[in-house]
Parts: C-alpha cells; structure tokens; sequence
C-alpha cells in the first residue's frame, strides 16, 4: 500500500480517490456517507424504483471498487463527480437493458404497458446533472464528516467566519485567539473541506 504524497495530500479535489485507491482505512465508508445518496438521487431522477436505486445503487460502487486504481485523480480533464456519474450511468443504462421484457399478447400486457413510468431525464448526458440541493446536502455531508477531526475551538473560528460571516477580529475576542488564528482555522478548515468534497 503506497503512502499519499505531501504534494497528492494537498491538491484539493484528489484526497479521496487517492485514499480509495490505497485502500485507506475508513476512506470507503466515507466515499459511501458522502455520495451514495447522490448516486440514488441520480437513480430516482432516471426514474429507477427504489429497489432498483438501491440495487444499481450497490453496482455502481462496486464498479468504483474494481476500478478505482484507473481514475486519474491528477488529470485537469477528469472529476471525480464526473468520473461517478459515468460508471452510475452505465449502471443505470445495463439496468434498464436487463428490466427489458419480451411482448405478449392478452390484457396481462395491457397492465404491464400502464405500469411503466413515465421517462425520466436522459441519462445520456455526458455531465451530472448540476442541483444546488444536491450540491449543498453533498457539502452539509462532508461538513459531518470532517468535524470530529476538528479542534473545537478551531471549528468554532470557521464556523463563525467562513459560515457565520462574522469578523475574524470578533470572533478572535469571542475565543481568545489573535485574528491571525482566527484566519488560519478558517483557511485549514476550507482546505480540509475541499480535500474531502473533492471537485464539485
């Protein structure tokens, strides 16, 4: 198992990945927390049932499993959401291939024909389909996730600067800390966010 880089460590956008792929301890169970309701959520939109959403829910991680080790964390071209969106997908595609029922006659078939949902959005499209909900449950995720590693006087300082928008002179005061702290909890916080939310 290889150890992450200093420089792999902090360019924001790859920290997961990488952890994944080096078969990090804990790495999988957060990749899980943090984007399997958004894989559902893709699943629903395709109109999937919910046995289905969870169903592909389950193909599609165990596809990210398999071929972790071939996502380029490093290229400018590819995301991790994008590179998720592509294997759901497929999954989602081959789903759908294999619900596929051969025609019959009789009013049986009357039946099936008014139990199929109606359509719902191409999942042809080559990006995620971009939802500010989607996007701030995924950041309020990450945000829970990333807490417990955090001091909580230094949580405190970015809560209140980077959420609250108060003043880092006030919020200095407020803790005891020089605004200076203050703007360094803030900033390694941030950093901290963005390693584990990846490229949005």
């Amino acid at each position: 198992m290889s150890q992450l880089t200093q420089s792999e460590e902090n360019s924001s956008g790859i920290s997961l990945a990488l952890r994944l792929r080096d078969r990090s301890a804990g790495a999988w169970g957060e990749l899980i927390d943090l984007y399997g309701p958004l894989v559902c959520r893709w699943c629903a939109a395709a109109g999937l049932s919910r046995a289905a959403q969870e169903d592909v829910t389950q193909d599609v991680f165990l596809a990210v499993h398999r071929s972790i080790g071939s996502f380029d964390a490093t290229s400018r071209r590819s995301t991790f959401k994008g590179w998720l969106w592509t294997i759901t997908r497929n999954a989602v595609l081959k789903h759908v291939e294999r619900q596929k029922t051969v025609g019959r006659g009789g009013s049986a078939a009357l039946a099936d024909l008014a139990s199929v949902p109606e359509p719902g959005p191409d999942i042809s499209e080559e990006t995620p389909p971009s939802d500010p909900g989607e996007t701030a449950a995924l950041v309020h995720r990450a945000i829970e996730q990333i807490r417990p590693h955090v001091a909580p006087r230094t949580w405190e300082a970015f809560w209140n600067t980077a959420v609250l928008g108060r003043p880092s002179s006030d919020v200095a005061d407020d803790l005891g800390m020089s605004a200076a702290a203050v703007r360094k909890a803030k900033s390694r916080t941030l950093h901290r966010l963005r390693l584990q939310l990846g490229d949005l």
